[in-house]
């Protein structure tokens, strides 16, 4: 089944069952080990979803932005955001990723498997325009693989992603130009992690960190 990742789709996702779950999941261990060794300055997170992500970054020194088209996700992280005393930097947006423009780049833009209603790569193009002189690229998508079955979901708790948002780090390296960015990091994984029921969920991730040439 197809959906079209819009607004209607996204909050029906976040008033959905799922979402307390998606609301309190931890942040990405991919963000927490590709972002530690950064000095903190100004984040954007692209689909930031219940928040985990932004939170962590804000605890760790970060003024950070954070979007979503998902009126009840961003509910949920502002309140999370201000229990967990860092409420001051972060800002919340709602905004439809596919057609939004920030007004400022940043010194670190990520997103964390979020697919808005556009072509994933050409999402992928537009986020990395954001990135400011000798900042910080950080994508963590679902990986495309030989037996991906197609479904639906968002965030952290998803072992079936839709196939249109799967995608390889070579097709996203294959976007960054060498002359605009240098390429740190660019692997492929596979984890598990809880899913409903205390069943073990294999995930799938495409893990890509570009630094942008000053």
């Amino acid at each position: 089944m197809t959906h079209s990742f819009d607004k209607e789709y996204w909050d029906q996702i976040w008033d959905g069952d799922r979402a307390t779950a998606m609301a309190t999941s931890p942040p990405n261990p991919h963000l927490v080990r590709e972002v530690s060794d950064l000095p903190p300055g100004t984040a954007l997170d692209v689909g930031c979803g219940g928040g985990a992500e932004a939170i962590w970054l804000a605890t760790e020194g970060w003024q950070v932005t954070a979007a979503d088209i998902a009126t009840a996700a961003l509910s949920r992280a502002a309140e999370r955001a201000a229990a967990s005393g860092v409420a001051a930097r972060v800002r919340w947006v709602e905004a439809d990723l596919s057609r939004w423009q920030p007004d400022t780049r940043y010194d670190l833009v990520t997103t964390h498997y979020a697919h808005p209603a556009i072509p994933q790569l050409d999402f992928y193009d537009r986020i990395a325009s954001w990135v400011a002189p000798a900042g910080t690229l950080l994508i963590v998508g679902h990986l495309h693989h030989q037996d991906h079955a197609s479904g639906a979901g968002h965030g952290h708790d998803e072992s079936e992603p839709p196939a249109s948002a799967s995608v390889t780090a070579a097709d996203i390296t294959a976007r960054l130009d060498p002359l605009v960015w240098e390429v740190v990091t660019a692997r492929e994984s596979h984890r598990a992690m809880p899913g409903h029921g205390g069943h073990a969920v294999s995930i799938h991730d495409v893990v890509v960190r570009a630094s942008r040439h000053s």
